[in-house]
């Protein structure tokens, strides 16, 4: 296992399509590996393959609370089969887009039928966190981000902000 870098916007690849798995093999369980790995050492509640370069539909979601123990789950190949007509707003944070919080309505609930790491098929029906979560990561395979749901200028000011922060990393000040 191994903590992986997370991508980051304007990086293109977080605009494409991840592609289905036709089979889950090591190669697919060493990545959910490094996924959980990632996603804990970045304080993360959820994390979608592309978001460390690999376009593969493959997420992984804890959205357990720190006094509560740990509840991994993968996700490989979702599909949303149902949404609820009511909605529920998050503040919705973003591994892929450091520092940036936006208020955001989805469906309150949602049914995803997946497969686990055992290859099987499974359905879920999901509420509150979980379902905004998952969501939000479905829509990470399908090359869509938070900013996405913002104007175009409000989108590019924090495009902009992001490029200048990672070309200062190595700045220092005395």
């Amino acid at each position: 296992m191994s903590v992986k870098p997370i991508i980051t916007v304007p990086d293109e690849l977080l605009k494409k399509t991840s592609d289905p798995i036709e089979k889950v093999g090591d190669n697919e369980k060493r990545l959910v590996k490094d996924l959980f790995e990632t996603m804990y050492n970045s304080n993360g509640i959820g994390l979608a393959a592309v978001q460390v370069g690999i376009l593969k539909r493959i997420l992984v979601i804890d959205v357990s609370t720190k006094e509560e123990k740990k509840n991994p789950m993968c996700f490989i190949n979702p599909v949303i089969k149902k949404i609820s007509d009511e909605k529920s707003v998050y503040e919705e944070g973003c591994l892929s887009i450091p520092d940036t919080f936006i208020e955001i309505e989805r469906p309150k609930l949602c049914d995803v039928e997946y497969i686990n790491l055992e290859g099987k098929l499974k359905y879920i029906k999901c509420d509150g966190l979980l379902s905004t979560c998952l969501q939000h990561e479905i829509n990470h395979l399908d090359g869509k981000l938070i900013i996405d749901h913002l104007s175009k200028l409000k989108r590019d000011i924090i495009i902009k902000k992001i490029s200048k922060d990672k070309k200062n990393l190595n700045r220092v000040i005395v």
